[in-house]
């Protein structure tokens, strides 16, 4: 082969390279994609230049518009959280890894030329030119086990994606609640504001004691310290969300819309959630193929541990007198001290460490499931409670109470204090309503972003079975 067809094959292999990472790439992402889809119904994009990024900030600002949902608040996370952005770089960074197992070795070149100090004259040459054969054998296999790394990193950046909703969702909630709290605070604020203005004129009149006075201005300063503590809550509770979401300087001006949606009237189904979690949980089967990979790293290791060099090349002589000699050259390195213990070794302990983590994580999940299963209908059962009971008796309560103070039969401090108790009551209910929804979030996570059965999409990676998330 001609030097010159050695130059253009190569530029040809150097060419091809790029695009076929740029394959992998791109069809390792849109299973992150097809995987973020199936869980949360929501799109991801990967900005990798400036004009995506410029799309992306049109975008949200353009859900900045409308007060914000759960939903909403949702896909802008996933649109302009930077976090997220970097986390997919990993991808990126396992696909080069593929493409350097798959290049072949640079040949070896060496050039020696020495001058004789006396008769003949001439100069001597010598000349080799080797390659590592080795490598070359081991090149399917490492791209094995590199595009397994690569499956890996996607479904670790899918589960990332996943934990981004999982954190946005109770942040959402969160501010909520609190939002909705302030209102329900500053009604009560101004009814005892104007509770307190009466019972001075009442005290002035000598109607009330300072007893009576006293402890009306004590409620009505802790009706003040509520709504300041509420307003500080929501201040901390939106900076919270602006950083889930990416957000700063002018497109932090949102609000959101409506208050916390009712807890559902019925249970939502819980049967076969391990399962499901067993099947879904991208994490989960990240570390599965982590497990797979080291173990067929191991393997590669221990076939080849007593061929640490292999070369193949040619060499050729010129002496001084002009005589030529050309030949082939092979070298192999002789395995008498280092035949590959230690990276055995270390080979084994990886693989060892990959399974464990993989066993524990999915003793962990089901755990985690149960514990959230049973917490979720316990708080579900309390918000229905104080939805459907404790709220009505104290509403009713206090429109009895009313009509009694019209008719002059109780005094203005004792409406205040049944008008307190329904606010507390309220509260609560508030409360409740925000942890269950908090709770389902932090379930949705567990279970691996979607609470419903799915179908495992085509082309994608089979699910572990059961049997394998177990010991």
């Amino acid at each position: 082969m001609t030097v010159h067809r050695i130059v253009a094959f190569s530029s040809i292999f150097a060419l091809t390279l790029p695009a076929s990472m740029a394959r992998e790439k791109e069809n390792a992402f849109r299973g992150v994609q097809q995987s973020v889809q199936e869980r949360t119904g929501k799109a991801v994009r990967w900005e990798e230049d400036q004009a995506a990024r410029e799309q992306a900030l049109q975008d949200v600002r353009q859900l900045l518009r409308k007060p914000l949902t759960v939903d909403t608040a949702v896909q802008i996370a996933l649109l302009n959280n930077r976090s997220l952005q970097a986390t997919f770089e990993d991808v990126g960074l396992s696909a080069a890894d593929l493409l350097q197992a798959g290049i072949i070795p640079n040949p070896k070149f060496d050039l020696a030329i020495r001058f004789p100090d006396k008769a003949p004259s001439g100069t001597y040459q010598d000349y080799d030119v080797v390659i590592d054969f080795l490598s070359i054998i081991m090149i399917p296999l490492k791209k094995r086990v590199a595009k397994e790394q690569l499956e890996s990193a996607a479904l670790r950046v899918a589960d990332s994606t996943v934990v981004l909703v999982s954190e946005v969702k109770p942040a959402f909630y969160t501010l909520q609640a609190s939002q909705q709290l302030l209102k329900r605070f500053k009604l009560i604020l101004d009814t005892n504001a104007a509770s307190l203005d009466l019972a001075q004129r009442q005290y002035e009149a000598g109607n009330i004691n300072d007893l009576g006075l006293a402890q009306l201005q004590a409620s009505y300063s802790r009706a003040r310290l509520d709504v300041a503590t509420t307003e500080a809550e929501i201040r901390r509770n939106r900076e919270q969300l602006n950083r889930l979401l990416g957000l700063w300087g002018a497109d932090t001006d949102w609000q959101i819309a409506g208050e916390l949606p009712e807890v559902p009237s019925s249970d939502l189904p819980i049967e076969g959630l391990e399962r499901l979690a067993i099947s879904q949980r991208l994490d989960l089967q990240a570390d599965y193929l982590r497990d797979t990979s080291e173990a067929r790293d191991i393997g590669l290791t221990k076939a080849f541990r007593l061929l640490g060099a292999l070369d193949f090349g040619a060499n050729s002589e010129r002496e001084t007198d002009g005589q030529q000699r050309t030949g082939p050259t092979f070298a192999i390195e002789l395995p008498i001290f280092d035949q590959g213990q230690a990276r055995i070794a270390r080979g084994e302990a990886a693989h060892r460490q990959a399974r464990d983590r993989f066993e524990a994580l999915a003793i962990d999940v089901r755990s985690q499931i149960r514990e959230l299963r049973d917490e979720l209908t316990n708080k579900r059962e309390i918000a229905r409670f104080y939805q459907e009971e404790l709220l009505p008796n104290e509403r009713r309560i206090l429109n009895l109470s009313l009509m009694d103070y019209n008719a002059m039969t109780i005094s203005n401090f004792e409406l205040f204090t049944i008008k307190a108790e329904e606010a507390r009551t309220e509260r609560e209910y508030i409360q409740s309503v925000r942890d269950y929804w908090i709770t389902r979030a932090e379930l949705e996570r567990a279970v691996g972003g979607n609470l419903r059965p799915r179908q495992s999409a085509e082309g994608k990676l089979t699910p572990i079975s059961d049997s394998k998330a177990t010991r």
